[in-house]
């Protein structure tokens, strides 16, 4: 495992670091000649090394002055599920200065950290595919152009682990790690309507660590302990979305004490109630989704999240990048 996981770490870096003539070069050494990304909204699907640089890479670098990755979380694993594969997985922020339009969103001419989660399948020592969440609505509130009326949580720079050991961990057992979230998974699906409760999460023989830090997406924001993250995040989503089934991933990876999963789309929904400063009209919506773990003595502490809301408001007919230029 660790082969797999700590070549593809170099690849990536060196994607990003290497020179504008060097760069051709490296992407087509570091990715198949089929590899497909599969982007958050709005970029979508890149097939082959060409598109890759165009379509993804070759913007990120001219609106990020001396962009770097700052890898949070970087982990890799056999997949447990049936879709197979080696895959790595992480938390990473593109950092630099935002100094050229992205995608639409005008530049902070700041520094900037475009929050990102990563997945990528390797085969025969290169990336054959890679699923990308980027945060947009995030770096929009960081150029002054939050696309939301409100948070639910606090908006904040994702921190690594408390740990500081989440880049190609050597310590723990990633097996047990991944049982726990998948046990916590398995009992998450049914939930109390008035509490918004479900059983086996908190207390004693619970998936999650009294102390237990939730690290969310723009317009969800971060929350502490399993009070916090009911109050801050879950009673909003499941009022919104009552009916939501989750779990449909297709990678599960575990390294050390770190688990990932992600779902494209992972979530099946009808929305019935106000969201986000949006009113609820019935439709039926998806939602993908990546969540990585940390775990101590047999429960969850730490857990960073990614989700699509690009793609979800787009469904919700709300244009985000719209109001990134108002």
């Amino acid at each position: 495992m660790t082969a797999f996981r700590n070549a593809a770490h170099a690849s990536l870096n060196s994607m990003i670091r290497a020179s504008d003539t060097e760069l051709p070069e490296v992407v087509r050494q570091c990715l198949s000649p089929d590899c497909v990304f599969h982007l958050s909204h709005p970029i979508g699907a890149l097939q082959g090394p060409e598109a890759i640089l165009e379509g993804f890479l070759m913007p990120l670098r001219r609106a990020f002055v001396h962009v770097s990755r700052r890898d949070e979380i970087f982990i890799g694993g056999q997949n447990r599920r049936s879709y197979g594969g080696d895959w790595v997985a992480s938390v990473t922020h593109y950092v630099g200065n935002f100094v050229a339009p992205f995608l639409g969103i005008p530049p902070s001419d700041h520094l900037a950290f475009l929050r990102a989660g990563e997945f990528y399948r390797l085969s025969e020592g290169r990336i054959a595919e890679a699923r990308i969440i980027l945060d947009l609505p995030d770096l929009m509130r960081q150029a002054g152009s939050m696309p939301f009326p409100f948070s639910y949580g606090l908006e904040t720079l994702f921190p690594g682990p408390a740990t500081h050991d989440g880049v190609l961990p050597s310590l723990g057992n990633g097996l047990t790690s991944l049982d726990v979230v998948e046990g916590m998974l398995g009992a998450l699906h049914a939930f109390d309507p008035k509490t918004f409760g479900s059983a086996n999460q908190t207390g004693r023989g619970g998936f999650w660590h009294e102390d237990m830090m939730w690290y969310g997406p723009a317009g969800i924001g971060s929350n502490f302990r399993w009070e916090g993250f009911v109050k801050d995040h879950r009673e909003s989503f499941l009022r919104a979305f009552p009916d939501r089934k989750g779990g449909n991933h297709y990678c599960r990876i575990g390294d050390g004490d770190y688990a990932a999963v992600s779902g494209w789309p992972s979530m099946t929904m009808t929305f019935q109630g106000d969201y986000l400063g949006v009113k609820a009209d019935g439709r039926p919506l998806t939602l993908r989704v990546m969540d990585f773990y940390r775990c101590t003595e047999g429960k969850i502490i730490e857990n960073w999240v990614m989700l699509d809301y690009m793609d979800l408001m787009a469904q919700m007919g709300v244009d985000l990048l719209a109001r990134a230029v108002r």
